[in-house]
């Protein structure tokens, strides 16, 4: 048997590659509520945006605009911008990812897919890439109680949902952002693997709790087997 039986992936930066979508469609979000580009005001908030990176995307306009109304419409333009610019083909898996999830599925493992993104963009990045039927679940923070990340609640739910492990400690999760480190390390999951394919260095990942750091999600089946033979 293996140990690490549950694997639970980001996808934006850990799985998917965006090419800085977020910070597009954030400028126009922020352009919709009357912010101008090239303010300080617009650099001040891209700034946070680049900051919590992994952080469910309603938490951070709940931040950025203060107004609850505010936020909910900066947030819908978002996700709508997001979604024209994935419909247009702006982005692509990261090398080597459908192959891991592959790998790690044929070794008997679950593995969940998860964002920050409402489920429209989540919908939309997985009908852009082919990935519909890759992996049995996919969650995004309104399946999992609406908190998002650095909330352990997605991991949480994926190990509730999936029945795959006895034990947290048997979960692997992987994630390019200090947010999926902490949602990581707050489920009790064994692995929490940071990837340097998105938005923040070995720094910021290993002191938000990363147990390891990898180049790419591709050499994540091969150090979970490395870990299992130490076992």
């Amino acid at each position: 048997m293996n140990a690490y039986n549950l694997v639970v992936l980001d996808m934006a930066g850990t799985t998917v590659a965006d090419g800085g979508l977020v910070e597009r469609a954030f400028a126009s979000a922020a352009g919709r509520l009357g912010v101008e580009p090239g303010s300080a005001e617009h650099a001040t908030m891209l700034d946070y945006v680049r900051a919590t990176m992994g952080e469910s995307k309603i938490s951070v306009f709940r931040h950025l605009f203060g107004d609850e109304t505010k936020a909910q419409r900066a947030n819908a333009a978002f996700e709508e911008a997001y979604g024209e610019l994935v419909d247009g083909g702006l982005i692509a898996p990261i090398p080597g990812a459908r192959t891991a999830v592959e790998q790690l599925q044929s070794e008997g493992r679950t593995v969940v897919l998860t964002t920050g993104f409402a489920r429209v963009t989540q919908d939309a990045i997985l009908d852009a890439l082919g990935w519909r039927d890759l992996v049995a679940l996919t969650l995004c923070p309104a399946d999992a109680g609406g908190r998002g990340r650095p909330y352990p609640d997605m991991v949480l739910s994926a190990f509730l949902r999936t029945g795959a492990v006895d034990s947290v400690r048997d979960m692997a999760v992987a994630g390019d952002t200090s947010y999926d480190m902490l949602g990581g390390v707050r489920s009790g999951a064994g692995v929490v693997a940071g990837v340097l394919t998105g938005a923040h260095d070995t720094g910021a990942l290993t002191a938000a709790g990363a147990t390891h750091v990898i180049d790419s999600i591709a050499q994540l089946p091969g150090l979970i087997t490395e870990l299992e033979s130490r076992r």
